[in-house]
Parts: structure tokens; C-alpha cells; sequence
């Protein structure tokens, strides 16, 4: 009897391996190209490294970064296996990083867009979570906010299954927010994203702060010392740190010094055009600390303590306190007769609707603190027609043992 001679198992393995470990050692030639910093340069290699990716034996190869990652995605594409969900989101991000440590990130922006489409296509979760990320830091990456927040706001909604990426999702929307001068729910997505950062990720939690500090200089509230002063972050957050303090006291002369000491930490942390409008709180807060400490003062005078250095600072001086004013910041009136700002006498804070505002907002936030609790309570299946059936049962026992002792006085009657 003629018997086929069996191929090879090098052979069948090369010819009809797995796909995921023809993935997965594409991640691993990957990582090891990113570990030897082989980002757009060629790399001499051996060819047992890539034996199942590159189809080679025995020969060394030329390799890069970028080759390997654009080799990855064109071999993903053909491929719709949910196995190789995890790998592929790793090697999204790969794919992304290379291109972003070459500066070509806008080349990738319609392949990724593709990618994310296809992820959606076969309900990929984890991979839109990922692309959908890697898409938003690409496009704030060039400055496109209007684009980000346009892709954020169609995308679709689902429940997170990566702690990482959320954490990275609610940093890029509280940046968005802050640009769009949503200060409230950026300072919101912000302190979330670094509450739930894993202690491992300094670096993320060290911007995620930055970014919080701006925040809450801009909505008008003072960090706490605590914030600057965590372990391992005391030095990163150093310029923020005195920025603070400027825009604490109200000194717009340190204000600018500050700026200007640290302009190159500010730009590379891209929060240089936030520290421009912080320009405007660093005078309200001096005009207020003005307006407690004088009860009538020259405007002459407040424009010499503000240090407002402009071609006609008095000017300056009146707009900048009728629009204090106007906004309810201090408690004062303009006299234009005597080019002056007259204080009014602070009088009880109790006689006012303060303490009542206070205590609504308390009040407010344990009711719904109360309810999130409420909600999130959870109670066994179908309680509530189990409670039903019982009720229905002890009806049905009681009507039993009533028609059987009726029964029962019926034949003591009879006998």
C-alpha cells in the first residue's frame, strides 16, 4: 500500500500556524525593536527571531520599527478571529507610538479612523476603546479640539473593560474641556483620571495633576499644599507649585516672573496659553484683597499695586473694577467725580444668603450621594414577586386551615 510521506513540522508550522501566534510574535519583535530604540533606523537581526513572521531561516534580515508595526496592521486587517482582540489593541498603540516618537502622526490618522470602523464592524470593544483613545490623542496632538470633540461626542458608548484606557479617555476629555472653558467637568474627568491611575503610572498622574492645578486657578480655587507635595511628584510639580502661590497672593509681577522662569516646562506641558488666562484671576484676586483692605482708594493707586503696566494704567484700572464689580467679585462702587473705588462696609455674613446657599449645596450633595448608593444597592432577582407569592401563600394556608376546622365542626355536629 502506497503511504504519503508526512511534511515537516517546521514546514506546517510555518505554513498553517495560528494566526494569534503569528500576531503575538509580531509584538514581541516589536517590543524588541522599541527596547533597542530602532524606531525609523534598520536593524540587523537574526532571522530565528522572526522565524514565523518573516518566513526565513538561517538568514539575518534589515527591520524597523515602523516596517514591523505597518506589517502588524496590514496582516490584522485580514483577519476577524476575536482571540486576537487583546494583541491587536497592543499593537495599535505600538503602531501609534512609533509614529508619534517620528513625528508622522498624521499620516496614521485615515488608517486608524479604518481601524476603528473595522473594530466597530465586528464589535471589538476593546479595541474601539483603544483606537478611540489613540484617535484623540493624535488629533490633540496637531491641537484639533473641534475634530476630537466631534469624534468623542459620535462615537459609540459602551461599558470600559481597561482601566487604562478610561484613565486615558477621561484625561483627553478633560482637556477638551478645558479648552472649550467647560472648567467644571474638566476639573470633574481630571481628578478622576488620576484617582483611578494605577500608582505605577507617574508620569500619567504627574499631568493629569498639572492639568487639575490650571483647572482649579481657573475656576478660582486655591490647591491644597498636600497636592504639590506627593511622593514622587514634588519636583514635577515645582512651576505649578509657585504659579500657585502668584495667583494666591495676587501679584501680577510675580505672576509674570514665574511665567517667564518656567515658559519652557509650561510649553512642553502645552498648558502656556492656560497660564495666559490666569492673567485675569491674578488681578481679580489683588483687587479683592484691595477692596477688604481699603474702604476708599484712588484708582491711581490701584493700578500702581497692580502694577499694570500700560500706556494708560487708570483707565485699565477703572474697566478692570467695573467689570469686578460686575461680576460680583467685590463689593464696591465707582466714584468717576474723584477717580476712585469706594468699598462697602462688610457687614454680618449671616445676615446674607450665604450660609444658606452653603448649607443647600450641602444638603444636596448627601441626597445624592444617598441615591447614587441606593442605586447602586443590588437586590436578588425577581424580589418583588417573590415577596407576592408568599403573601398569595399564607392567604391560601390560612383559608385551608379555616375550611378545615369548618370541616371538622361539621362532623362533631353530625355524630
Amino acid at each position: 500500500m502506497d503511504v504519503d510521506t508526512a511534511a515537516p513540522a517546521a514546514q506546517v508550522s510555518i505554513k498553517h500556524g495560528l494566526p494569534e501566534i503569528e500576531i503575538y510574535c509580531y509584538l514581541l519583535v516589536l517590543i524588541f525593536l522599541f527596547d533597542n530604540k530602532k524606531y525609523d533606523e534598520v536593524c540587523l537581526g537574526f532571522s530565528s527571531t522572526l522565524l514565523f513572521v518573516g518566513k526565513h531561516t538561517n538568514l539575518n534580515f534589515v527591520y524597523q520599527a515602523k516596517t514591523c508595526a505597518a506589517a502588524s496592521i496590514a496582516r490584522l486587517k485580514s483577519l476577524n478571529r476575536r482571540t486576537v482582540d487583546v494583541l491587536a489593541s497592543r499593537l495599535y498603540s505600538y503602531y501609534s507610538y512609533v509614529h508619534e516618537l517620528t513625528n508622522t502622526l498624521a499620516e496614521i490618522r485615515g488608517t486608524l479612523l479604518a481601524l476603528h470602523r473595522m473594530a466597530t464592524l465586528h464589535h471589538d470593544e476593546l479595541g474601539q476603546e483603544t483606537l478611540l483613545n489613540l484617535l484623540l490623542r493624535n488629533y490633540l496632538h496637531y491641537n484639533l479640539y473641534d475634530q476630537a470633540e466631534k469624534l468623542r461626542s459620535k462615537a459609540p458608548r459602551f461599558e470600559a473593560h481597561s482601566n487604562q484606557q478610561f484613565c486615558r479617555y477621561l484625561f483627553y476629555l478633560g482637556k477638551i474641556r478645558t479648552i472649550q472653558l467647560e472648567y467644571t467637568d474638566a476639573k470633574e474627568s481630571l481628578l478622576q483620571a488620576a484617582r483611578k491611575a494605577p500608582t505605577t503610572a507617574r508620569g500619567f498622574r504627574i499631568q493629569c495633576n498639572k492639568w487639575g492645578i490650571i483647572v482649579r486657578l481657573l475656576l478660582g480655587e486655591i490647591p491644597e499644599r498636600t497636592v504639590f507635595m506627593q511622593k514622587g511628584m514634588k519636583a514635577a510639580l515645582t512651576p505649578y507649585f509657585e504659579l500657585t502661590n502668584a495667583v494666591r497672593v495676587g501679584d501680577l509681577e510675580l505672576f509674570r516672573s514665574v511665567a517667564d522662569k518656567f515658559s519652557s516646562t509650561f510649553s512642553a506641558d502645552r498648558t502656556r496659553n492656560l497660564i495666559v488666562r490666569l492673567r485675569h484671576n491674578v488681578i481679580r484676586t489683588g483687587l479683592r484683597n484691595i477692596s477688604i483692605s481699603y474702604s476708599r482708594i484712588s484708582l491711581a493707586d490701584i493700578a500702581k499695586k497692580l502694577r499694570l503696566n500700560s500706556e494708560n494704567p487708570v483707565a485699565d484700572a477703572e474697566s478692570i473694577v467695573a467689570k469686578a464689580i460686575r461680576d460680583g467679585a467685590i463689593d464696591a462702587t465707582i466714584d468717576h467725580a474723584n477717580s476712585c473705588m469706594v468699598s462697602k462696609e462688610t457687614g454680618d455674613v449671616y445676615s446674607t444668603n450665604e450660609p444658606q446657599i452653603a448649607f443647600n449645596s450641602r444638603i444636596a450633595f448627601c441626597l445624592n450621594m444617598h441615591n447614587e448608593a441606593v442605586k447602586a444597592l443590588r437586590f436578588p432577582p425577581n424580589s418583588h414577586k417573590e415577596k407576592e407569592s408568599a403573601e398569595k401563600r399564607r392567604e391560601r394556608l390560612q383559608q385551608e386551615e379555616e375550611l378545615a376546622k369548618h370541616m371538622a365542626e361539621e362532623d362533631d355536629d353530625d355524630f
